[in-house]
């Protein structure tokens, strides 16, 4: 745990990003000095989880050597990343999450920083969605895009720095809240239940998956870096399946609006499995007091935030 009067330096790449912010403000918040980057800097700190944010382009090798030896980090947490599944240019996805990544391990490895705990976020997409039911560690790789095949490539390019450096891996499945773009599901329900739209193009809202609070995926990484866990993959997730029509609901009961919910065919994948969510034991055995909040809670935030 940091300290006060000499707190642990933390460099979290993106940190201007949707994660990022959560999980710099719960950083702070518990007493770390984090050190952000992203490609574009903002300037004055104008929202959740501001912090000092370095330039950072993790293409660039040599940019990305110079940014270590700056923040000359304690820990780091990795969340940089290309996301976006329907990305229109499929190479930058290895461009951004394999090369970036590898320069950001090898910059790493050559520094002298006094790293204890190197955590990079890879993603439950890993795990691919022709799998029905519950998922842990142990599931086989199966990616279905280029998203999360470059997630796989990131996972086997830092088993080879494993002996030189404290890595653990995370894989979040689905999560949620306030500032999210809404091109994702649920941030895209949320706006149209917002606006009182009368009408949503959905795909098979029959499909059930696990969805978490930003919020709780913040703390998981905050408790993570406090603990042991080192040398594995850990699942960030609820543990438990809702369907996108019990989200439809949900904030139906919240906003008192109903909507006409239209099946746009161009949204359906047929080959998705009905029900996918993940098993977050090896979570909870790290961090026993950890505990997600209901959905209900996180769209009630989302519906009423300002």
């Amino acid at each position: 745990m940091p300290t006060t009067a000499t707190p642990q330096r933390v460099l979290v790449t993106g940190s201007q990003g949707f994660t990022g912010r959560y999980v710099a403000q719960r950083l702070q918040q518990a007493g770390y000095r984090v050190i952000g980057t992203s490609t574009h800097p903002r300037g004055a700190a104008t929202g959740v989880g501001e912090c000092e944010c370095l330039p950072l382009d993790l293409q660039s090798a040599e940019q990305t050597a110079q940014v270590v030896k700056q923040a000359n980090p304690h820990a780091v947490i990795h969340l940089a990343a290309l996301a976006f599944v329907g990305h229109g240019d499929q190479n930058a996805f290895y461009d951004v999450n394999v090369k970036g990544t590898r320069n950001l391990l090898s910059a790493l490895a050559q520094s002298n920083a006094p790293l204890n705990k190197v955590i990079l976020a890879s993603s439950a997409n890993v795990y691919g969605n022709s799998t029905e039911g519950q998922l842990d560690e142990t599931s086989p790789f199966n990616p279905a895009n280029d998203y999360a095949v470059s997630k796989v490539a990131m996972e086997h390019i830092a088993s080879l720095w494993a002996e030189k450096l404290p890595l653990l891996i995370t894989r979040p499945f689905n999560y949620t809240g306030v500032g999210q773009e809404t091109r994702y599901l649920v941030a895209k329900i949320v706006h149209h239940f917002r606006t009182r739209a009368a009408v949503i193009e959905l795909g098979n809202t029959d499909i059930a998956r696990d969805f978490s609070d930003v919020r709780d995926i913040a703390s998981a990484y905050q408790g993570l870096l406090d603990s042991s866990a080192q040398g594995q993959a850990v699942n960030l997730c609820s543990g438990q399946q809702t369907s996108l029509q019990e989200v439809i609901d949900l904030c139906a009961e919240l906003t008192g609006h109903r909507m006409d919910v239209q099946v746009n065919p161009a949204f359906v994948r047929e080959k998705d499995v009905k029900k996918l969510f993940g098993d977050n034991r090896r979570l909870q055995q790290h961090l026993p007091s950890w505990k997600p909040q209901p959905l209900s809670t996180t769209l009630q935030w989302m519906l009423e935030a300002r």
